[in-house]
């Protein structure tokens, strides 16, 4: 796998999305995010991606078997995976601040003898993907693939989103983000239990 060339490209709206997947959900979502080819005219929610254990072993510095069980529970899960995003007036198509939840993927298979997953993201959600949208943040594959914390990828993907390198957020916008909802009420807590796992791993795998 060319780990240089696997770029993760998505609209700042669903970096900001509210959405909680585990690690392997993330990586097979990330995965597939990579192959999404914006250089077509218009890609459509009939597109399969396919993501292997192989690949994400060798990829993510994990056990072949682990690789294997993981993406068997990811598809299980897959399925179910939504977003909630906020989206603001633009004063074209959208009138009114609302919430919208979408879903990820509207299938998923598992091909058990290969080892492989072969997927269908949501048609509501292909336009923050493709480019379509105005804001996007991109970054390596390989910065998150060895993060073993859904929590630091998801930290991660909103510093990166700010190429300075440095951003304040509320700490309601973090749990919600996050969907922490009423876990960890204490700062103390929410610090040794999510943030700083969290950094410790965004400043040991990622750039």
């Amino acid at each position: 796998m060319e780990q240089d060339r696997q770029l993760v490209v998505k609209s700042n709206h669903i970096i900001e999305a509210s959405y909680r997947m585990s690690v392997a959900e993330q990586r097979v979502i990330l995965s597939a995010i990579t192959q999404v080819r914006r250089d077509q005219p218009k890609v459509t929610d009939a597109v399969l991606y396919s993501v292997t254990a192989a690949e994400l072993a060798e990829l993510c510095g994990t056990d072949p078997k682990t690789a294997y069980r993981d993406l068997q529970n990811a598809a299980e899960r897959l399925q179910t995976r939504r977003v909630t995003l906020i989206l603001e007036p633009d004063g074209v198509t959208i009138r009114t601040k609302r919430r919208s939840t979408i879903c990820w993927v509207q299938r998923v298979d598992y091909i058990d003898q290969e080892g492989r997953i072969e997927l269908r993201f949501g048609k509501d959600i292909l336009p923050y993907l493709t480019g379509l949208q105005r804001e996007f943040t991109r970054y390596a594959l390989s910065d998150v693939a060895k993060m073993t914390s859904a929590h630091a990828i998801r930290l991660y993907e909103l510093l990166v989103q700010w190429p300075e390198g440095h951003r304040v957020v509320e700490l309601d916008d973090l749990r919600r983000w996050l969907q922490l909802e009423d876990r960890y009420p204490s700062i103390k807590d929410l610090k040794r239990r999510v943030l700083d796992p969290a950094v410790q791993q965004i400043n040991e795998h990622s750039p």
